[in-house]
């Protein structure tokens, strides 16, 4: 017969190698979710610097690509406050369109022209809250009202223009749309699109992780109920999301404005809501609310924008491009779901 006290040292062996087997895959799990899509981005980039015979990695492309991707990085950050709460906006591309049509009709005015840019801004804002209000206080479904509003500010923003381009050569602070922040003279600047870009994701940053409200955001994703019943104001809560993300659509109008110098109301910011909405998933906030990561709509932003700048250099036809995205878009649901799973199992 076996010896009791060898028993109990083979058994507590046994249990010590399932702890750190357990431990080791907490530890590999954990590092696949601080990775994100950073590694995909990354093979994107190396993929179409490969099959573009070179182009991809040059400095005039890669600015580019960062000028391309800091209007849907803006719009994806206010985006990202709605999802974690497991809400939608369906709205930002309207919202842009509007915002940019009212901040270059307003820098037409010799008295009023430097207003422009807050005028921009508080007019996403005005919508946004609006958006927010019919979702929080009259208890309307989130898809429905800015589905509704997808339509409605599009109208208004075809009306603010008579329904034709806005022009204006000289619209002041033109600089954020074209021109650069130089760090090192002569060797390296970024484009103020992309300063904007990355002091707006801080920010986000710095309210979701950083204070009380963050919480109280992730709170009403995770269980709306019971963050009711904790005493968080969800319709406050809402309210600010919702206004968060007009008012970052506002800003994301205002930045094409600097950038073409007119704006027009059908066109602008047409299908903008789905890149962000694509970055959003891609970088990992979950559609349910709840879970969800800032720097991760960064990363999903700069795969949207490398992959439409990667897809020209390889020369896809524009048809096939629209047929790319539109299965990225699926892709990004599946993973999603597949997150879920994954967190359900664990």
């Amino acid at each position: 017969m076996p010896d009791q006290g060898s028993t109990q040292v083979n058994a507590a062996t046994a249990n010590a190698l399932a702890a750190m087997q357990e431990t080791r895959r907490q530890r590999i799990r954990l590092a696949i979710r601080a990775a994100g899509m950073l590694p995909v981005l990354l093979l994107l980039c190396g993929g179409f610097h490969y099959f573009s015979d070179g182009r991809f990695f040059t400095a005039q492309n890669l600015g580019i690509v960062v000028q391309q991707a800091a209007v849907n990085t803006v719009l994806a950050a206010g985006m990202t406050f709605v999802i974690l709460t497991g809400g939608i906006d369906l709205s930002v591309g309207s919202i842009l369109a509007a915002s940019a049509m009212a901040g270059l009709i307003i820098s037409k005015f010799p008295d009023l022209g430097a207003l422009w840019l807050p005028a921009s801004v508080l007019t996403g804002a005005a919508f946004g809250i609006l958006n927010g209000g019919l979702i929080a206080l009259l208890r309307l479904p989130p898809f429905i009202v800015t589905l509704g509003s997808l339509t409605a500010v599009r109208g208004v923003a075809r009306l603010l223009g008579a329904d034709t381009t806005v022009f204006n050569a000289s619209i002041p602070y033109a600089f954020i749309g074209n021109g650069s922040l130089t760090l090192v003279p002569g060797v390296l600047s970024i484009p103020w699109l992309w300063v904007i870009a990355l002091l707006v994701i801080l920010v986000s940053w710095l309210v979701l992780r950083r204070t009380v409200l963050g919480v109280h955001i992730y709170a009403v994703g995770g269980n709306e109920s019971a963050a009711r019943l904790a005493g968080i104001k969800v319709w406050a809560v809402l309210i600010f999301v919702y206004g968060v993300s007009g008012l970052l659509a506002g800003l994301g109008g205002a930045m094409q404005a600097a950038r073409l110098y007119a704006a027009n109301g059908l066109q602008l910011g047409q299908s903008y809501e789905l890149d962000a909405i694509t970055a959003v998933i891609l970088g990992g906030t979950s559609f349910v609310g709840g879970i969800g990561s800032i720097w991760g709509t960064l990363v999903g932003a700069l795969i949207i924008a490398v992959l439409s700048n990667g897809l020209i250099l390889t020369g896809v036809s524009d048809v096939w491009q629209y047929v790319i995205k539109g299965l990225v878009i699926i892709g990004a649901v599946a993973l999603d779901r597949y997150r879920l799973q994954g967190s359900a199992r664990t």
